[in-house]
């Protein structure tokens, strides 16, 4: 598996058509390239891929050969446009992890859980590096995780 950040291709950073041009056609080189060796590329789109899911589910990259993990995405979306295709996640909001409650955190995963949750590899994860969470927050995340996922 490879990690690979992706700081600059998120929506308002350049243009679909520039996305689609430029900086879609390069790192699908590269992620082939991985995938060819046997490579699990696992992409982290910082900021929102909302314009950007329809390039991504790109017909020339293998299905269920990589895992994208998002920040800001609307997950709905993510899940039409990847579910089944390829392994998505994310999206917990670091603001949430790190000053929320419980409670908070709770609803959130059991909602992010019913809306895009399912066949079609789902992955329950923070949208962003969380330093400084509060324990009880990512504890509650878990909890939730493992009672909502349980029902999917």
């Amino acid at each position: 598996m490879v990690f690979i950040p992706l700081h600059k291709g998120a929506d308002g950073f350049l243009s679909d058509e520039d996305f689609r041009t430029f900086y879609w056609p390069t790192l699908k080189k590269v992620l082939l390239g991985l995938i060819e060796e046997g490579v699990v590329p696992l992409i982290f789109a910082e900021g929102g891929y909302n314009e950007r899911l329809e390039a991504i589910h790109d017909p020339e990259i293998p299905a269920g050969k990589m895992i994208w993990m998002f920040d800001t995405t609307n997950m709905q979306e993510a899940r039409r446009h990847l579910g089944g295709y390829q392994c998505f996640g994310g999206n917990v909001p670091g603001a949430l992890i790190t000053t929320g409650t419980p409670q908070d955190m709770d609803d959130y995963v059991r909602q992010l859980i019913e809306d895009v949750a399912g066949p079609g590899g789902f992955i329950l994860g923070s949208g962003i590096v969380i330093d400084g969470a509060k324990t009880e927050c990512m504890k509650a995340m878990i909890e939730a995780g493992r009672r909502y996922g349980a029902q999917v």
